[in-house]
């Protein structure tokens, strides 16, 4: 298929049947009103929590659960029968500190709908903030349904490199050939992918951007070329931007206008190839034991057998 972006599409601020790339500055559900039934082949979005960020207003919890079953009921209407949802949350905490696991809520949301889970994606991120009153969460969930059995999956984009390539069958008629698909191996339902810090060379300003890499991934695996994607919570294009990169449409919402502003920003600089990004097939860095940054220094070395002394001392 000719690519969609020989030169850089217009952005529309609504939706229509010719619209390459849609920013809606308003509410989600004002976008997907304009969106017509079956027209999305990819729904993927990273909502709010619900934690009181700066972009987001709290709500009681059941007034939340009550926000996000309306964007779910949207965003069924306007997704394709051979299409994908794909809703990546985390945990809402409560003023008390308890935890409530946002996945398990949107799975009785969308199990109403009659959508059908797929996978339980993990998405393993190593840095984050420290937490003292409970274990540090590194990682978050990606709900993949499907509204029917008959649904896009394409694996070969999203194969891995094998751990080992070159293995090969010991036994039977296919004994001395290589057991491997030469393309890689199926990523499985735990992805390590960097999450956006502030020295993430796609880091801009919202406090919980998603990686483009993490929607890449989505997007070649369930949609094919021109399809449209959509986002119902755009914050600064991140899923566009992995729409536009891979030749699909893509549009999306969002109420804060910076965000629109920037999301706008990267799309074009994506489709100039000049979008600072983190490639999709770049390994997760791993220092070498011999590198200084991997070394406990002395001074540290001293404090640690310090304190474990003193803890000792005081059981």
């Amino acid at each position: 298929m000719e690519s969609l972006f020989s030169v850089a599409p217009s952005i529309d601020d609504h939706y229509t049947l010719n619209s390459v790339v849609t920013l809606y500055h308003g509410d989600r559900l004002a976008l997907t009103s304009e969106i017509p039934s079956g027209a999305a082949r990819l729904v993927v979005t990273s909502p709010p929590y619900n934690i009181g960020k700066k972009y987001e207003k709290r709500l009681a919890f059941d007034d939340y659960l009550r926000q996000q079953e309306d964007t779910i009921a949207a965003c069924y209407r306007i997704l394709a029968d051979d299409g994908s949802l794909c809703w990546q949350v985390g945990n809402h905490v409560a003023a008390d500190g308890e935890i409530f696991p946002l996945d398990i809520y949107i799975y009785q949301i969308c199990k109403k709908l009659g959508l059908k889970l797929r996978n339980r994606i993990i998405w393993w991120f190593e840095h984050g903030l420290h937490c003292r009153n409970r274990l540090s969460g590194r990682y978050e969930n990606i709900l993949w349904f499907t509204k029917s059995d008959d649904y896009i999956f394409n694996l070969d984009p999203i194969r891995v490199p094998q751990k080992y390539p070159g293995k090969k069958y010991f036994k039977g008629p296919k004994t001395g050939l290589y057991s491997c698909n030469p393309l890689g191996k199926n990523p499985g339902d735990v992805w390590v992918i960097p999450n956006v810090k502030h020295n993430h060379a796609e880091n801009t300003i919202p406090p919980c951007q998603v990686p483009i890499e993490l929607v890449e991934r989505l997007v070649l695996a369930l949609t094919n070329n021109g399809d449209l994607v959509v986002d119902p919570y755009i914050g600064v294009g991140s899923t566009a931007c992995a729409a536009i990169l891979h030749n699909r449409r893509a549009a999306g919402a969002d109420t804060a206008g910076e965000y629109v502003k920037i999301a706008a920003d990267r799309i074009r600089l994506a489709c100039e190839s000049r979008l600072p990004r983190r490639p999709l097939d770049r390994p997760v860095y791993v220092p070498r034991p011999t590198d200084r940054i991997a070394q406990i220094p002395l001074d540290l070395e001293r404090s640690r057998k310090a304190l474990l002394a003193a803890s000792a001392k005081a059981t």
